[in-house]
């Protein structure tokens, strides 16, 4: 399908086979979401990512932060990041993501997308550091953006739209049979911030 059908009702499943997706839509009041995003934008020390492609280091325009229980090791994009200590925000947040979507998570990967114009290519969360088929949960404040997922074989997809204040959580085997991005919109003139919740190896 091109676009699920936020319709309301349960939360279930998005996708059809082979993973689990599953889309709560807004967790708490608009207000609420409007005050975490303010508090993130203003107390996290946000910095540019880089990545390295075809041995080329790339500064992206997206910022990024990396925070967790201790100081995690995460290498993606040939490129590794070590976690800074939670803030009483962030720890906040992800006890709100932990009761609704019943998973643990203990490191969270923000992303601060200034426009439209900054998205995410064709990817999937699969690096090693990540417990194997640990829930990863998304939790979007700002712009409301698509989200896509297609599976590696079939090439099916499916999209969602992103709400201000929503969680979006994928377990089980998503990472393997799926990718998932965040396409570029130039209709979007806001900027949005998503913490993805993680669970790293104890290792």
């Amino acid at each position: 399908m091109d676009l699920f059908d936020q319709a309301n009702g349960e939360p279930h499943n998005l996708l059809p086979f082979d993973g689990k997706v599953i889309y709560y839509g807004r967790v708490m009041s608009v207000a609420e979401a409007d005050q975490h995003f303010l508090q993130l934008l203003e107390q996290i020390a946000w910095k540019h990512d880089e990545v390295v492609i075809h041995g080329k280091r790339i500064v992206t325009r997206r910022k990024i932060a990396w925070h967790g229980d201790k100081a995690f090791a995460y290498t993606y994009s040939n490129s590794t990041r070590y976690a800074s200590p939670w803030n009483a925000t962030l720890l906040a947040l992800k006890a709100i993501v932990e009761q609704q979507t019943g998973y643990c998570y203990n490191a969270c990967l923000l992303n601060l997308y200034h426009s439209g114009e900054e998205g995410m290519a064709w990817h999937s969360d699969d690096e090693v550091e990540l417990v194997p088929q640990g829930a990863i949960a998304s939790l979007s404040f700002g712009a409301e953006r698509k989200f896509s997922f297609r599976h590696k074989a079939s090439r099916q997809t499916t999209s969602v739209i992103l709400e201000h204040g929503s969680v979006l959580v994928m377990a089980g085997a998503t990472q393997t049979y799926w990718q998932h991005s965040l396409p570029a919109s130039r209709q979007v003139r806001q900027p949005r911030i998503n913490l993805t919740f993680r669970c790293m190896r104890a290792g």
